[in-house]
């Protein structure tokens, strides 16, 4: 797997290409561990990632050591099936795999939609 980390400041883009699965997962924990403590957002673009099994929710949901750095994580790029197991987790287990931590413009589950009042 090739793996390409960007580093601007206090932000760094991880992007992996190819699947996500327990053969890869090692590199990219290695690929985030080796950020330096001062980033403080972490974006995982998964634009080239068509594949990911539950090592991806590892990778995505697994908290961060006591002694780490605090770090938002967010992701962008998700493809279908990476996107449907995403769903399917956080559908059977809200409170494990909760996507509002990965996407921070979602609204909480169950939260309601309110129209926009007319003038």
């Amino acid at each position: 797997m090739n793996i390409t980390t960007t580093i601007d400041d206090t932000s760094a883009r991880i992007t992996p290409y190819g699947d996500i699965d327990l053969d890869t997962l090692p590199p990219l924990r290695a690929a985030a561990d080796a950020l330096p403590a001062r980033v403080t957002d972490l974006i995982w673009d998964l634009n080239h990632t068509v594949f990911m099994d539950t090592a991806g929710l590892h990778l995505l949901f697994t908290p961060l050591p006591a002694d780490g750095p605090n770090r938002r994580t967010t992701v962008t790029g998700l493809r279908r099936q990476p996107l449907r197991l995403l769903l399917l987790a956080a559908d059977l287990h809200p409170a494990t795999f909760d996507l509002t931590r990965l996407f921070p413009d979602t609204p909480p589950i169950g939260a309601q939609r309110t129209a926009p009042e007319r003038p």
